[in-house]
């Protein structure tokens, strides 16, 4: 009021000067009345009984003291009738005061209700907020315009107040649109996971030989992490001949005439027991006495002739299923730097409940230059895209690994983070964390493509099927199990699918089945995925308790319907038909983006699709009439703004009315003249 205490309304200057007389401070009040020239009558839009106590306690004290002042009656508080369920609105007042009650819906009062008291008592009515400014400005000049026209009846002030107006209409509040909800999808465990595979040697089914230590990992994974692997494993062991010699830039398998086979070094042998570390991926495997003494034979045995290497497309013969006896104790030569020879053997080891069990391996020996702890780092590298930190690394056996194993992205990581002038270059740990995660961006992408590539659409070295409703579809148990809890237990129990081939999956089609193993082998969410076709994987999410995957399609799903609104397109009917069968699949995060959708545009859904709205359950019918944009209250409020306009309109400017002029000719009785009734009705009155 302070900072208005001076103020100019429709060209007269007014001095504003304001008397609170809230409490009991009956004394005061009475000096107050006498001398006023305007008196507002305020109440709480929350609090019902503020506003019975204006009509019942106030005003007959207003009327007893100011028989003629101008009463204006005002609501306070306005911006409670759509915060009163804002969250952060009810923490604030409870981290205020401990006593505080949350607002119910029945304890706000609508602008009808307000309004009706007004016109009881005979005074314009007016609505303000002091945490929006809505209103405020707008009382005080209506206020100033009513003092003054109670002036104006005197005869002094009669010609210097002749253009004040009368209190104008409020324009009614309309709350602001309310904000889309979040969508929160969960951290990526991609990594974790693959760590964890690597760490529980379930389902291996090939066995890395340093000396006297075994590594047992997954060809399906490292087939499509590494090509050289990928070449190895694919390649036809039964085939006479050894691989041919090629260049030092070439990708393929490579040669070399400075390899040999011969007795380890002890010193070697001893690198994996003193690493803390190492002995998480050590095999558990014993081999038979054959291939061991077969690893102590001449070199020269080796047999140069054609390679014949297996098609890209073509399934390894351990992917078969049905009985199909797959030849142990075949074994190859290998002319190359890092891998010597290659074998199908029968080892026994433990499987995931403890017992002995025998299973067919593949054991690659590899060359002595290749210990064990560089060994252990370079499949941590491959199965996760990261290095053991923690864990102290010899970088230079590490990257002759690399080199001869032929792993680029991991000679490039090592060299960008051990080489001294890079160090130079970024001189601090943040720069060094910065190239890291660049590089395993890079990688990381490398994998998921390679994976959708080799393990989807080649399905190379699959060992389960699972019998759809519309087909088969091949896929792998260790990478399954690592990535769903659902299927872990379902392989690694007593039931019948842990031991079976052929797996039935009730209920799921192959479109679908496919879309979560994308998800599973790639951690992505596959492009197939609409909002038409969507409800399949979220229920198939939910039955395989997935919350990322569950998030991943919200997210896409509502980024869609984005797109769609931006573009023009009608998504309603899309959202009316997605929200039961969200709610009922735990979808929470896009059955609430659904609600936000359908109340934000309830009006239009009201006009095209009323009957998808009646179908709703009764929970969500109330819900969106209570949350509903724009509320009912201001759609009733600005119809009845609009229609006082009309009506203040016709009282300042009423409509001129044309008479009509008849002539001579058309005077008398409508029988008798020339012309047709139709002709006189065109000329009908006009109003303005």
């Amino acid at each position: 009021v302070l900072e208005r205490s001076c103020e100019v309304v429709d060209g007269v200057n007014v001095s504003l000067r304001l008397w609170d007389t809230f409490g009991d401070h009956d004394k005061d009040r009475r000096f107050a009345y006498g001398r006023s020239d305007v008196v507002l009558l305020c109440f709480s839009i929350a609090n019902p009984m503020s506003l019975r106590n204006c009509k019942v306690v106030w005003y007959p004290e207003i009327r007893r003291f100011c028989p003629s002042t101008p009463i204006v009656l005002v609501g306070c508080k306005n911006d409670l009738r759509y915060m009163y369920r804002d969250e952060q609105f009810l923490s604030l007042c409870r981290d205020r005061s401990p006593f505080f009650r949350p607002l119910r819906e029945s304890d706000i009062l609508s602008p009808e209700q307000g309004r009706s008291i007004a016109k009881e008592i005979g005074a314009p009515y007016y609505e303000t907020s002091v945490l929006t400014h809505f209103g405020v400005n707008e009382v005080f000049e209506n206020v100033i315009r009513a003092a003054l026209l109670s002036r104006r009846q005197q005869r002094f002030w009669m010609t210097n107040l002749k253009h004040v107006q009368r209190p104008l209409l409020q324009v009614p509040f309309c709350p602001p649109e309310p904000s889309p909800p979040q969508v929160i999808v969960p951290p990526p465990q991609f990594e974790d996971d693959m760590l964890s595979l690597l760490h529980s040697q379930m389902y291996t089914d090939v066995i890395f030989l340093t000396g006297k230590v075994g590594f047992a990992a997954h060809k399906s994974v490292l087939s499509a992490v590494c090509n050289s692997l990928y070449k190895l494993f694919t390649l036809d062991i039964a085939a006479e001949g050894t691989l041919g010699g090629r260049s030092a830039s070439d990708s393929s398998v490579v040669s070399s005439s400075d390899s040999s086979v011969g007795n380890f070094n002890t010193d070697t042998e001893q690198l994996l027991t003193e690493s803390p570390h190492s002995v998480i991926t050590c095999a558990s495997f014993c081999l038979s006495r054959s291939h061991h003494n077969a690893n102590q034979n001449n070199v020269s045995e080796t047999r140069h002739g054609s390679v014949r290497r297996r098609s890209s497309c073509q399934i390894h013969p351990e992917s078969l299923t049905h009985g199909t006896n797959i030849p142990t104790g075949v074994r190859r030569i290998l002319d190359h730097r890092a891998y010597q020879c290659i074998s199908i053997e029968r080892c026994e080891g433990l499987d995931h409940r403890g017992r002995v069990t025998s299973s067919i391996q593949t054991i690659v020996t590899l060359a002595n230059v290749i210990t064990p702890s560089a060994m252990q780092n370079c499949l941590r590298f491959l199965y996760t895209g990261d290095l053991d930190h923690k864990m102290c690394i010899n970088m230079t056996e590490l990257l002759e690994a690399a080199e001869l194993m032929d792993i680029p992205e991991l000679q490039t990581f090592d060299r960008e983070l051990c080489s001294p002038v890079q160090l130079m270059i970024t001189s601090g740990q943040h720069s060094q964390k910065d190239i890291r995660a660049d590089l395993h961006e890079k990688f990381a992408q490398k994998v998921r493509n390679r994976m959708r590539e080799v393990c989807l659409h080649q399905g190379l070295f699959s060992d389960v099927y699972f019998q759809l409703e519309d087909g088969l579809c091949c896929a792998h148990k260790p990478i399954l199990m690592a990535r769903c809890d659902v299927m872990a237990a379902m392989f690694r129990g007593d039931f019948r699918e842990s031991s079976a081939k052929v797996v039935h999956f009730p209920g799921v089609t192959k479109c679908c089945f496919q879309q979560l193993l994308v998800y599973l082998y790639t951690d992505e969410i596959d492009d197939t995925v609409t909002p038409s076709n969507c409800l399949e994987i979220l229920e198939l999410a939910n039955r395989l308790c997935l919350p990322r995957l569950v998030g991943l399609v919200e997210q896409k799903v509502i980024h869609d319907f984005i797109k769609l609104s931006n573009a023009g397109k009608d998504t309603t009917e899309h959202a009316l038909r997605l929200l039961e069968p969200c709610q009922m699949h735990n979808a929470d995060q896009l059955a609430d983006w659904c609600l936000y959708h359908i109340a934000v545009n309830y009006n239009d859904i009201c006009r095209k699709t009323p009957k998808l709205l009646r179908n709703l359950h009764p929970e969500n019918q109330a819900y969106l009439n209570r949350n509903r944009w724009p509320p009912v209250w201001y759609l009733k409020e600005y119809d009845y703004y609009e229609r006082c306009v009309r009506e203040r309109q016709w009282q300042e400017k009423p409509p001129k009315v044309f008479k009509r002029h008849r002539n001579n000719s058309t005077s008398g009785c409508l029988c008798f003249t020339g012309r047709s009734r139709n002709s006189d009705s065109k000329r009908a009155y006009r109003t303005v």
